[in-house]
């Protein structure tokens, strides 16, 4: 997939039915512009009998800029979307939204970038009951901080009975 695409981008995508989208945000600093290219799955694209209801496939260039200094990445996609750009982006600022929302939780949460656990196995255990923990205290109706929660389920027993409750409701 990622050689079709690059391939398709040596003439500018024009055998393909590619559309393009391009956004620029520019906040913490930093200014950053990316260009969203999504287009039809390829019939020739190698095992596509292995990926039910691909439909499409793209990439994102971002380029971002701050203190003078500008980075590139490029990501590649492959989706069950439709060939809406429009929506490939959103689906795709969507998916990081997540990604860095759950990352920064566990971080602030419980400390995971800290962690001095080193056994593979152990670092995957805890991390699966972190993210676990984290969505029980994240379904508790109370207005506390997710840090200040899981506080008082180590302070206080019948809180975390509570937590722990609430999910199973």
């Amino acid at each position: 997939m990622i050689d079709y695409i690059d391939e398709q981008s040596k003439n500018d995508f024009a055998d393909v039915k590619a559309r393009r989208h391009t956004t620029t945000e520019t906040s913490h600093g930093r200014k950053e512009t990316r260009s969203y290219i999504q287009m039809p799955v390829p019939e020739t694209l190698a095992q596509l009998d292995l990926w039910k209801g691909l439909k499409s496939i793209g990439a994102v260039a971002s380029i971002c800029e701050r203190d003078g200094k500008e980075t590139v990445e490029l990501r590649y996609y492959i989706s069950s979307l439709e060939v809406r750009v429009k929506q490939f982006a959103h689906a795709v600022r969507s998916h990081w939204s997540i990604e860095n929302t759950c990352h920064w939780s566990l971080d602030v949460t419980y400390r995971e970038d800290d962690s001095r656990i080193r056994d593979q196995h152990m670092r995957e255990n805890f991390a699966w009951l972190n993210r676990f923990t984290l969505s029980l205290l994240k379904q508790h109706p109370g207005r506390d901080s997710i840090v200040m929660k899981r506080r008082a389920c180590g302070w206080n027993e019948n809180f975390m009975l509570e937590v722990l409750s609430a999910a199973t409701l």
